[in-house]
């Protein structure tokens, strides 16, 4: 008798991810989840991108339940993305800002929280039960970035992921991550601009147990030397606008352009999380083939339902859980 290794591992693996149940979980960071939690998320968020985008199925999984989205800074892809998400699965969102709901004003922000779970069956906000974005962390931005990236290389295993930017929420989720997936992280920020202490030392932590590796810059050129991804973000942030003058300033030469990709991989790729500004990446390597930011943009709908489905309902993938 013979044997095929690799698919008696895939279908070990498979298993093994199909036990993963997070029904009732929260999602305040990735930092809580393990790595084949954020697996089963992404494994669930491809396979209702199939079933629904490609094999137009109706799938109404959550139908009867209600999402309350608690917003206190404007958001293009953030709201969009789980508003028409929750009801293409047959659900109701509500979009609340803090003009509607007086949060932590005319009444305690506990006293809200139960008010809601009374009506809701799920919060997106800046408490639970899923973080929509925090000034340490955004975690759904982060699984759409791994689907695209699994989606167009193929696995994630062993790929190497630059950061070329500001320290920010977004990086800080990158590093909580990357390693799990068993992606090495690059990352450059200018002097002053160096993500928070805690998270850098939980992701070296993490680069350890794992296996992977975990570089830290403030030279862009080194941070994209034999890399497959180049990311960037906002370098004012909401918020920060009167910085704005000081923040360009500081991060001049951080533009990333087809000369930071020459010394990157023959396949490197590009990512940002939009908006995007000029001074952060040129139209060269924005409108090139070489980058995903659109389908990287589209995919924060199909991850945002599979986070929900995965921590609402007990759902398994019909499609073959995806490589890794």
């Amino acid at each position: 008798f013979f044997f095929n290794l690799n698919y008696l591992l895939s279908k070990k693996n498979s298993a093994c991810l199909g036990s993963v149940n997070l029904k009732g979980r929260s999602c305040l960071t990735l930092k809580d989840f393990s790595s084949d939690e954020i697996k089963k998320l992404l494994w669930v968020s491809g396979d209702l991108k199939h079933r629904i985008k490609h094999e137009k199925q109706y799938l109404p999984l959550l139908q009867g339940k209600s999402i309350a989205m608690i917003f206190e800074k404007r958001s293009t892809r953030t709201r969009m993305s789980t508003e028409t998400g929750f009801s293409l699965l047959g659900g109701h969102p509500c979009f609340l800002t803090s003009q509607d709901i007086h949060l932590g004003v005319n009444e305690s922000c506990t006293d809200t929280a139960r008010v809601l779970s009374g009506f809701c069956d799920v919060v997106l906000a800046s408490i639970p039960i899923i973080n929509g974005l925090s000034d340490l962390y955004h975690p759904i931005q982060i699984l759409a970035d791994f689907l695209t990236l699994q989606e167009h290389y193929g696995s994630l295993n062993g790929l190497t992921v630059s950061w070329i930017g500001d320290g920010n929420n977004v990086l800080h989720s990158f590093m909580m991550t990357a390693a799990k997936l068993g992606v090495h992280l690059k990352v450059a920020t200018p002097k002053g601009y160096e993500p928070d202490k805690g998270v850098t030392e939980e992701a070296h932590r993490l680069a350890k147990q794992h296996g992977t590796q975990l570089i830290l810059t403030s030279d862009p050129m080194e941070a994209a030397r034999d890399s497959n991804v180049l990311v960037t973000d906002t370098w004012v942030s909401m918020g920060q606008e009167e910085e704005k003058k000081k923040r360009l300033k500081d991060f001049h030469g951080y533009q990333i352009s087809m000369q930071t990709g020459s010394v990157a991989k023959s396949d490197w790729t590009f990512l940002h999380c939009l908006p995007r500004k000029m001074e952060e990446v040129d139209d060269q390597v924005f409108y090139s083939s070489r980058s995903l930011v659109f389908s990287e943009a589209e995919n924060r709908k199909w991850t945002i339902m599979g986070l929900i489905v995965s921590l609402l309902t007990d759902y398994t993938p019909q499609i073959p859980m995806l490589k890794f």
